[in-house]
């Protein structure tokens, strides 16, 4: 389960340096493979108690993030099979952040994309934690 977080620069009088997504982000919660059905992931999102999941490639690299919101408009949607993968959901793949990114700077992008949740991902690729904001 996630924990939401307020992103709140520092005062410069308690830190020497800006506080990074690294200073608080969450540990990477439910992962599964882009090949598993939306169904499943569904499942396993009730499963988990969590509104998304972290989606890796069968590299384990992180591609993306799926949310209960886009799963149930996938699912609920006329053209909806039970044949639909997670790698075809639209909106679940290619926005990450690196922990060395300023909250700032991660606060900022993520309103303008209107995201409340990014994956954080290292340099290789892979899913660190996610980068929550509070509403």
């Amino acid at each position: 389960m996630v924990t939401l977080i307020q992103l709140e620069p520092s005062s410069s009088s308690t830190r020497s340096r800006p506080q990074t997504v690294d200073d608080v982000m969450e540990v990477a919660g439910p992962r599964v493979c882009d090949d598993m059905t939306v169904e499943v992931a569904l499942a396993v999102m009730t499963s988990a108690r969590t509104g998304h999941l972290l989606v890796s490639d069968v590299d384990g690299l992180c591609t993306g993030l799926v949310t209960w919101d886009q799963l149930t408009a996938v699912r609920d949607s006329a053209a909806y099979t039970d044949e639909i993968r997670l790698r075809a959901v639209p909106g679940g793949r290619g926005l990450f952040t690196s922990p060395l990114t300023t909250t700032a700077e991660a606060e900022h992008a993520m309103r303008h994309r209107r995201l409340d949740v990014l994956p954080v991902i290292d340099e290789q690729g892979g899913a660190l934690g996610v980068l929550a904001l509070a509403r």
